[in-house]
């Protein structure tokens, strides 16, 4: 659960475009994005590759509906600001398998 990675956690905040972008483009409601959070297993690793502004994370986990997602975000105060939320591909899959086992 996100309280692992980051104990001063209060929720969510997003930008009206994302929100809209993942729905559209990847079928990933807001709730479902949230759900993954509050479910074991969760990985948390930097995203540094795309850190240049701010420090961005990568996260992969499950919904309530057992959906592997894996969900960009930055933390922003206390609030985890989530940049993008989509379907594990393949090799997330794959990775995602080997850690929880």
């Amino acid at each position: 659960m996100i309280a692992e990675y980051f104990s001063d956690f209060s929720g969510f905040q997003w930008d009206s475009g994302n929100l809209d972008k993942n729905r559209l483009k990847h079928d990933v409601e807001a709730f479902e994005a949230e759900q993954m959070f509050f479910n074991d297993p969760l990985i948390v690793i930097p995203d540094e590759k795309h850190s240049t502004q701010e420090t961005r994370y990568a996260a992969f986990g499950i919904t309530n509906d057992d959906r592997k997602l894996t969900i960009i975000f930055t933390q922003r105060n206390q609030m985890i600001r989530i940049i993008s939320a989509r379907d594990m591909n393949k090799k997330e899959k794959n990775y995602y398998e080997t850690y929880k086992n």
